[in-house]
């Protein structure tokens, strides 16, 4: 019997070379990266930093729980947070995610200066906006607010508008076929389409809005930072354990339970 083998694949010789020369790349960028950042290796591995991480991490791994009470407030006010300034940039984003949406916004002005503000809102990061706004406003939980609110709606802001333009439009068209008005298309042709993915990007951006949130209290922006600093100054290093833990089991349970509404919405 005879059997007919495949032939080999031939290599090609651009591909291989053009291996060759990323493999190089990326080894050169390690080398430079690890040459320029001068790590300290001797201070790191003194008997100072080993008598320290002796101290302190027992003490991290024993959390005080007496001092609940006062992290679960502050816990709330960064839940609190999160929460107002992912529902003003759920609201605030919608229509700047059907300005820069091109199947909606046919006006190629109009459509860059929606997409040109989204990029430039998605910029700036939450904790320089909190330092922004406190020196603007004066530290406290409003800062922290603006601060996750601005930024949510450059991130939203995109993600609405990639909604918009994967809509199917043969409803649109359908409608406009039958002398619907411009009022009637959006609110029974593109709304129900957009709405359960509008609603799981922005639970989602909750989840995220929350990690953000724990830390700008680091500059006087309300929330948990704000006890993290105070306790890591005083070198309370078994009230910064109980404050990780309530970080990391508030994470965890509103991940699951966002996942879980985000299951059921799309």
């Amino acid at each position: 019997m005879n059997i007919n083998i495949p032939p080999k694949p031939q290599k090609n010789s651009l591909k291989i070379l053009r291996n060759i020369v990323i493999s190089i790349g990326l080894a050169v960028l390690y080398v430079w990266t690890f040459a320029t950042i001068e790590v300290p290796w001797g201070r790191i591995f003194s008997e100072r930093t080993l008598i320290n991480i002796d101290r302190v991490i027992p003490k991290l791994f024993s959390p005080d729980f007496t001092f609940a009470s006062k992290v679960m407030d502050y816990m709330m006010e960064t839940l609190f947070i999160a929460f107002a300034g992912s529902f003003m940039a759920a609201i605030l984003a919608v229509p700047f995610g059907f300005l820069a949406a091109s199947n909606i916004n046919s006006n190629p002005v109009f459509n860059t200066i929606g997409k040109w503000i989204l990029n430039a809102d998605r910029t700036f990061p939450e904790i320089l906006l909190a330092l922004i706004f406190v020196v603007a406003i004066g530290p406290g939980a409003f800062a922290g607010v603006l601060a996750i609110a601005i930024h949510s709606v450059g991130m939203l802001g995109k993600l609405y508008s990639e909604v918009i333009e994967s809509i199917d439009m043969n409803v649109v068209e359908a409608m406009e076929a039958n002398g619907a008005n411009k009022i009637q298309i959006f609110f029974y042709g593109i709304i129900p389409q957009v709405i359960p993915e509008f609603m799981s990007y922005a639970i989602y951006r909750f989840e995220i809005d929350v990690r953000a949130s724990t830390i700008l209290g680091i500059i006087g922006a309300g929330g948990i930072g704000t006890l993290l600093v105070i306790s890591s100054r005083n070198r309370n290093w078994d009230e910064v354990g109980m404050i990780l833990l309530v970080i990391i089991v508030f994470v965890s349970i509103i991940d699951y339970i966002s996942s879980a509404i985000r299951k059921r919405i799309v």
